[in-house]
C-alpha cells in the first residue's frame, strides 16, 4: 500500500477525530473540546507546528500518568489581583481557561487588572487561541509561557533559554488585535513539523548538537534554536523566563522538561495579565489608518498582526485544513491504541 502524502480534511471532521480520541484517553468532553479547539485552530491558522502534531503527545502523556485528562487546576489569591494557580498536571487549554476566567471575572467585579501565576500545567499551546478569547470579551490580555531550554543564547552554542512566546490580545473593531511570538526566530514545534514533512530548514534556523549551523531538522532537534534578533531576542527571552519564573516558582533553563518530552510532569511557568479595556475607538482608527497606510507593493497593503492569521481561518473554515497523510491516520487510530 502507498501511504497518502498529505489529506484535506474538514475543521469538522478534524474536531470529530480529535474530539473522540481524547474521550477515548478518558477526558472529559468539556476538556476535550477546549483542548481539540486549541489544536485544530492553530491548523487553521497556519501554525501546524502547534496543531494536531501535538495530538499524539497529549494521548501519550494522558497514557503515561504525566497529563491528568480531568484537573482543571487549583486557585488560590495572593492578594486581591493576583492568583496562584497549581495546575495539578491538568491539560494546558483547561488549565489556562480556568484560570483566565477566573482572573476576567475578577477584573468585571471592580479590580480592574488581575494576574494569574500557572505552575505544574501542561503544554498551552499556541498563546493567540488565549489572548484572542479574551480580546473577544472587550478586555486586553497579556499571555506568557515557559519552555524547555531551546534556545541558544545570542553568541552561544548550547541550549540555554526557552523560546518563551508572549501574546497580546486587544480589543478592537472590527476585530481584535492579536500578536503572538516567541522569542526564538522559529519555534521547536515549526522544527518537528519540518521533520514530520522531511523538509529543509532555513539557513540560521537552528544549531545541531555539536553547536554547528543545521538545516537537517533530525539534527536541530537535538541541537538548539537561535534567538530572533540576536541579542535583542535572547534579552527578551532570559527576561521573560526570569520574570515568570519569579512569579510562579516554575523550573529554569535546563532544568524545565515536559512540553516536548511524554514521560516527565511538565514545571515551565505561564502568566497570564487580564486588564478592562478603555478608548477602543481610538485603538480601532489607529489600527484602520495603519491597514491602509500606502505598502510597498500595492498589491499587497499593509496588515496588522493576526491579520493573515484571520484570513487563513476564513479559508479553512470552508476550504478545510492540509495535513501528512500519516499524521491522519494516527489520529483516525488513536481511539482504538488508548
Amino acid at each position: 500500500m502507498i501511504a497518502i502524502e498529505s489529506v484535506r480534511v474538514s475543521l469538522d471532521d478534524a474536531m470529530q477525530a480529535a474530539v473522540q480520541a481524547l474521550l477515548a484517553a478518558g477526558v472529559p468532553a468539556e476538556n476535550a473540546h477546549l483542548q481539540a479547539d486549541l489544536l485544530i485552530d492553530a491548523e487553521a491558522r497556519g501554525l501546524p507546528s502547534h496543531g494536531l502534531l501535538r495530538l499524539p503527545r497529549v494521548i501519550e502523556r494522558i497514557r503515561n500518568r504525566v497529563a491528568d485528562p480531568v484537573a482543571i487546576g487549583r486557585i488560590s489569591w495572593r492578594g486581591d489581583a493576583l492568583a496562584s494557580v497549581d495546575g495539578q498536571n491538568g491539560l494546558g487549554p483547561v488549565v489556562g481557561v480556568h484560570a483566565l476566567d477566573a482572573i476576567s471575572e475578577r477584573c468585571s467585579n471592580g479590580a480592574g487588572v488581575a494576574a494569574a501565576a500557572v505552575r505544574s500545567c501542561n503544554h498551552l499551546g499556541m498563546l493567540a487561541w488565549y489572548a484572542r478569547r479574551i480580546a473577544d470579551r472587550g478586555q486586553v490580555c497579556i499571555a506568557m509561557t515557559t519552555s524547555e531550554a531551546l534556545m541558544h543564547p545570542y553568541g552561544g552554542r548550547i541550549a540555554m533559554v526557552g523560546s518563551n512566546p508572549i501574546a497580546i490580545g486587544v480589543p478592537a473593531q472590527p476585530r481584535p488585535l492579536v500578536f503572538d511570538m516567541a522569542t526564538s526566530l522559529v519555534s521547536m514545534g515549526k522544527i518537528h513539523d519540518h521533520a514530520n514533512r522531511k523538509a529543509q530548514l532555513a539557513p540560521g534556523w537552528a544549531l545541531d548538537e555539536d553547536g554547528e549551523e543545521t538545516v537537517d531538522a533530525e539534527r536541530a532537534k537535538r541541537g538548539s534554536i537561535a534567538p530572533f534578533g540576536g541579542a535583542k531576542g535572547y534579552g527578551l527571552g532570559l527576561a521573560f523566563e526570569v520574570l515568570v519564573t519569579a512569579l510562579t516558582g516554575a523550573a529554569l533553563g535546563r532544568d524545565v522538561v515536559g512540553t516536548l518530552d511524554s514521560i516527565h510532569p511538565s514545571n515551565k511557568g505561564d502568566v497570564f495579565i487580564v486588564a478592562e479595556a478603555g478608548f477602543g475607538e481610538a485603538v480601532s482608527e489607529y489600527l484602520a489608518a495603519v491597514r491602509t497606510s500606502p505598502p510597498v507593493d500595492p498589491a499587497n497593503p499593509v496588515r496588522a498582526p493576526g491579520d493573515s492569521s484571520d484570513v487563513r481561518r476564513d479559508r479553512a473554515a470552508t476550504e478545510g485544513i492540509t495535513l501528512p497523510g500519516a499524521l491522519w491516520d494516527e489520529i483516525c487510530t488513536l481511539p482504538l491504541n488508548f
